[in-house]
C-alpha cells in the first residue's frame, strides 16, 4: 500500500485560507476604508511648528471638549485643492477644523492658504511628513474626527467632496456631535 505525503494537503489549505481573506474583506461595510488603529485612542502628537502667521497647533487644541477636524493636506495636492471647500464650509458651520500641511513647501501652502482661504483654527506644520506617519496618514487629504476629549472616533481616505462626504463622513461627524452632546452641523 502506497503511503501518501503530508504536502499533498498544502494546497488545499492554502486556497482555503486565501479564500477566508477575500470573505472577511468583502464582508467589511466598507471595502475601499482602511481601518486605522488609531480608533478611540488619544490623537497622536502633532507637529510642533505652523507656518509663519498661523496659530500653532497644540494636543490642548485637540482637547477643548468640542468634537474636532483634523485635515491632513498639502498644496501641491489635487483632491485636497477639491475637497478646500468643503473644509471651509465645516468652519463657516463652527466646526473647529485643525489642518496638518505636510510634505509641502511652506512658501506654497502660505500663498494656497492665502488665495484659497483659510479654514483651520490651527495649523501644524510637517515638511517631513514625520507627524503623518504617527497618524498612520499614508497620502493626502486624510481626515480624522476626534472627540472632545482628543480621542480618534474615525478616519478617512480621500477628498471630502460627493457621496463620501455626504453618505460616509457627514454621517460619522453627525453621530460624533450627538454622543458628544453637540448639535449637529
Amino acid at each position: 500500500m502506497a503511503r501518501i505525503s503530508p504536502l499533498i494537503a498544502l494546497p488545499p489549505l492554502a486556497f482555503a485560507g486565501l479564500a477566508a481573506v477575500f470573505l472577511w474583506g468583502l464582508d467589511r461595510s466598507d471595502p475601499t476604508q482602511i481601518p486605522s488603529a488609531l480608533i478611540g485612542r488619544e490623537a497622536p502628537a502633532v507637529p510642533t511648528e505652523t507656518l509663519p502667521g498661523k496659530t500653532l497647533l497644540t494636543p490642548e487644541a485637540l482637547r477643548t471638549g468640542k468634537v474636532t477636524v483634523v485635515n491632513f493636506w498639502a498644496s501641491w495636492c489635487p483632491p485636497c485643492r477639491a475637497e478646500h471647500p468643503t473644509l471651509t464650509n465645516l468652519a463657516a458651520q463652527g466646526i473647529p477644523v485643525a489642518g496638518v500641511n505636510f510634505k509641502d513647501n511652506a512658501t506654497d501652502a502660505q500663498k494656497y492658504l492665502k488665495d484659497e482661504g483659510d479654514p483651520y483654527f490651527a495649523l501644524g506644520y510637517d515638511p517631513r511628513g514625520r507627524s503623518a506617519l504617527d497618524w498612520g496618514v499614508s497620502a493626502p487629504p486624510e481626515t480624522f474626527i476626534l472627540d472632545g476629549q482628543g480621542r480618534v472616533l474615525y478616519r478617512f481616505a480621500g477628498p471630502l467632496v460627493g457621496d463620501d462626504l455626504r453618505q460616509r463622513f457627514l454621517p460619522e461627524l453627525e453621530k460624533a456631535q450627538r454622543e458628544n452632546g453637540q448639535s449637529g452641523s
